[in-house]
């Protein structure tokens, strides 16, 4: 109905943060707990949001981190708002260093030093994926973003890869022999730097 509008933007819409990288592991569904515990074991100073589509899956994820002794807590609509602020609390303290939640219940989460971000699920909107990933890379730093797919559905990584001008690159699932070899190193390392 307009003529010659003229569209205003202080930013590129929906484009990704330039300091992210984004990868994917294809999976299993019924595998995607034992990818993220994987990840989780690589990666020893892990300081990440694991986004989910569900409450369901939200406390599913976070109940079997729980039970194997992670430092873990859900972030959903069935919390109240008490209940949130005192989650987000220990999240932002560190007391606990992996968040599992639904995109309704993240919103204005912010926090400085994420260093992955994980999606249990792709979101049902391909713009979403780009607020999630973008809570990581923040004030200059390196962040990470992890798509965890089925065979089905890497075109849907090309639609967001489209919308949002990033690059996924495909990687495989870290062994238990990788696990291993990057626990020893990290236990060797603190042994060498003890006092």
């Amino acid at each position: 109905y307009m003529e010659n509008p003229l569209m205003i933007s202080t930013s590129i819409a929906n484009e990704g943060a330039k300091n992210v990288k984004h990868i994917y592991y294809v999976s299993k569904k019924s595998r995607r707990y034992d990818v993220i515990k994987n990840i989780i074991d690589m990666n020893k100073d892990i300081y990440t949001i694991v986004f989910c589509r569900t409450r369901r899956e939200t406390k599913e994820i976070a109940t079997k981190l729980i039970s194997g002794n992670y430092k873990a807590k859900v972030l959903n609509g069935d919390l109240s708002q008490s209940e949130r602020d005192q989650v987000m609390k220990q999240f932002r303290t560190k007391r606990i260093n992996i968040l599992v939640a639904t995109d309704v219940a993240s919103r204005g989460i912010d926090v400085d030093s994420l260093t992955h971000i994980i999606n249990y699920t792709l979101p049902d909107d391909d713009e979403v994926y780009v607020h999630r990933s973008g809570r990581t890379g923040r004030a200059g730093n390196q962040g990470l973003s992890i798509a965890l797919v089925t065979t089905k559905e890497q075109r849907r990584l090309k639609e967001i890869e489209k919308l949002s001008k990033i690059s996924f690159k495909k990687n495989e699932v870290p062994t238990q022999a990788e696990i291993f070899k990057s626990q020893m190193d990290s236990f060797i390392d603190t042994i060498l730097n003890a006092p």
